[in-house]
């Protein structure tokens, strides 16, 4: 165990006694990072002002205007919808063979909103502080407020497309509560809010491919941006199913590509979500920011041996009803747990954190979770001598509302828990442990959602703006739709008032080189004809980076890490076997290219995570923590947002950072107890 920084060797501060830099000789320090589009002001305008001052384009000028998306989750969908209802010229591009098969589809627990319809305290600076409080105060407070501020308009916008909300007896839209907060202010749809919100947003998206202002490209992958003279001027891409390599051009391009928690292998992610787009534009110039800040979900059915490859998530709506605990003593923890008798329970959650119980934020159920399991109370069948799980039990409810009542509520949750384990969670409890489901770094954007290359906007999940070092539950389809229908198309038009850009063609300097790398990096995989699949390169990063990079980092097992990923690319390149060829569907193609953007995120990631040397959020340095465990932040060295610029392959990369400062709320230590 390394040594503890604990809250009476830190200053009164929350600032560490001394200088440290652990990722020292890893990285270059760069010049410091400025929003330059971030309003200021009392922070309930700001919004409304910048929307005021962003300049217009009339409606005859925006049809000559092209629009590249690259994604058509909730974030993507929305902005090719509302951009095309605008009367913009959208080309919308994803790598399924239908929109609505993306990964926000995934989604089940419910959106945030402000409403307050339950009229228990809510309002949007509670939901503003319960964002920023629940990042472990590491996110921008106006984008936060901003997001809350747009959450009332989202319900609008979804019901009024016939988005078929959960209801309570006399008509009007019932809510639930979700981790990190005390009001009830998520809406939901049973189990499926994702798939019901995508419907909704898919819709509207065919709605103006119809009407001719978008156009799709199903099974169609982005594999590097073209920047030409400084500004983002289109993507390359190839269609999944011929091998084609297709250069798409237009006057700005957005990418809405989602997240990169597949980096860990297993993950609730779907197959395919990965970094590629994202990663591509990072090399080309887009700083990446706070990639260390993953997710750790705490209700995912466990991992049951070394042959899985997917993770699948509980919804955290479960913690509403359901009471996770442990065996007291580990000599229960064989046992049918419907043979432990009340006494001899561990309701950790609730003993620790009173006030919140069993809804205390993501990060911090998770790291109980893992801490009780580490000390040999998990419970389930043994995977590599360990038992990693813990009960997730709904008798209480059942007996308190009856079996219907709870069917009603999470009756699609319990079948596919049935289903993927055989057993009947109506009559013995669950069993849940920790998995990645969500990043909360991404591409640096200002508060225009425009990355650091002109032209290139981020939304939804891509970029890193709104949830700090931890996302509450139910806020990522808050995000993604508050990006695409509500600030992306106010933001965006500032800069295409500029327009219309001069044309460029597939003959620029910038196109052709774009071009050429693509196809260089296709041949180079194809005729490696090494030994080892890619799926085993993927495993095997994926072990390294949950190993130590996971739900606990140190220094000394991060820059084992770094050392294991650079031989990890290394063999890569020179041994890797792709089999088939680029002119039809090959997957084992798809992955190397996804892979090896993964091994190189993988490295900044363990970079990021050594340079901060504190606890935040879903960040936790085994270095850094109080003396009940708990997370401890040093804000006086680390209230800041890391932006990363790529430096290029086997260089250090430079670090940019972004000073953080609140002016609405108070900066404090989080406690949920």
């Amino acid at each position: 165990m390394p040594d503890t920084v604990t809250a009476a060797e830190a200053s009164p501060s929350g600032s560490l006694d001394g200088d440290y830099d652990d990722a020292a000789g890893y990285y270059t320090p760069g010049t410091p990072l400025v929003d330059g589009k971030a309003p200021e002001g009392p922070i309930a305008d700001r919004w409304q002002n910048r929307k005021f001052e962003a300049r217009l384009v009339n409606p005859a000028n925006r049809r000559k205007l092209s629009i590249i998306i690259v994604g058509t989750g909730l974030a993507g969908a929305s902005a090719a919808a509302t951009l095309g209802e605008a009367g913009y010229n959208v080309k919308t591009f994803c790598y399924q063979d239908s929109p609505r098969r993306a990964h926000s589809i995934a989604a089940q627990g419910g959106i945030n909103a402000a409403k307050n319809y339950k009229e228990d305290g809510d309002s949007v600076h509670r939901l503003f502080y319960d964002t920023v409080k629940g990042g472990d105060y590491r996110s921008r407070e106006s984008n936060v407020y901003r997001l809350a501020e747009v959450s009332t308009n989202i319900i609008d916008q979804c019901v009024a497309q016939g988005v078929p909300f959960a209801r309570e007896y006399g008509g009007l839209l019932d809510n639930r509560s979700f981790g990190g907060v005390q009001v009830s202010r998520t809406f939901y749809a049973r189990g499926q809010t994702g798939q019901q919100l995508l419907i909704g947003a898919y819709q509207a998206l065919e709605r103006q491919i119809a009407a001719g202002t978008v156009s799709m490209f199903t099974r169609h992958e982005m594999l590097e941006l073209i920047v030409a003279d400084g500004k983002a001027r289109g993507i390359i891409a190839r269609d999944m199913v011929t091998g084609e390599v297709q250069t798409h051009l237009a006057d700005v391009v957005v990418l809405a590509s989602g997240g990169y928690g597949n980096v860990f292998y297993l993950s609730t992610n779907a197959m395919g979500s990965n970094v590629t787009a994202a990663w591509r534009a990072h090399r080309k110039g887009a700083y990446m920011a706070n990639p260390c800040y993953t997710q750790i979900h705490p209700t995912c059915i466990p991992v049951s041996g070394s042959h899985q490859s997917k993770l699948t998530l509980m919804s955290e709506s479960l913690r509403n009803d359901g009471r996770i605990w442990v065996p007291k003593n580990q000599a229960d923890c064989d046992k049918d747990p419907r043979d432990i008798a009340e006494e001899d329970r561990d309701y950790y959650l609730e003993r620790i954190y009173p006030s919140f119980g069993n809804l205390v934020p993501r990060d911090i159920a998770s790291r109980a979770a893992k801490n009780v399991c580490d000390e040999g109370r998990g419970v389930g069948p043994e995977v590599d001598g360990v038992r990693r799980g813990v009960y997730l039990d709904f008798a209480d409810a059942i007996e308190r509302l009856g079996r219907d009542a709870v069917a009603n509520k999470y009756g699609n949750l319990f079948d596919m828990y049935a289903r993927i384990t055989g057993e009947d969670p109506y009559s013995v409890p669950m069993r849940i442990y920790p998995a990645v489901h969500y990043v909360m770094g991404g591409l640096w954007v200002d508060y225009d959602l425009q990355s650091t290359i002109p032209g290139l906007f981020v939304t939804g999940e891509a970029n890193f703006s709104d949830h700090g070092a931890n996302r509450l539950g139910a806020s990522a389809l808050m995000q993604g739709l508050a990006d695409g229908y509500f600030v992306l198309p106010h933001t965006i038009r500032d800069y295409l008032a500029d327009g219309p850009f001069e044309a460029i063609g597939e003959d620029h300097p910038a196109v052709v080189e774009a071009r050429t790398s693509v196809t260089e990096r296709i041949e180079h995989f194809l005729t490696v004809n090494g030994t080892r699949s890619v799926d085993s390169y993927h495993r095997e990063l994926g072990n390294i980076m949950w190993e130590y990079c996971g739900m606990e980092r140190t220094e000394t097992g991060l820059k084992k890490a770094i050392d294991l990923i650079r031989g990890l690319r290394d063999d890569f390149y020179r041994n890797v076997k792709v089999l088939g060829t680029n002119e039809s569907l090959n997957q084992s193609l798809e992955k190397a290219g996804r892979v090896a953007d993964f091994i190189e995120l993988g490295e900044l990631m363990c970079i990021d995570a050594l340079n901060r040397r504190e606890s935040c959020g879903g960040h936790f340095r085994g270095e850094s923590q109080t003396e009940d465990g708990e997370a401890l932040r040093h804000d006086d060295e680390f209230a800041y947002v890391s932006a990363w610029e790529w430096a290029g392959l086997d260089e250090r990369p430079v670090l940019h950072k972004e000073d953080l400062s609140y002016t609405a709320i108070e900066m404090k230590q989080r406690s949920y107890k």
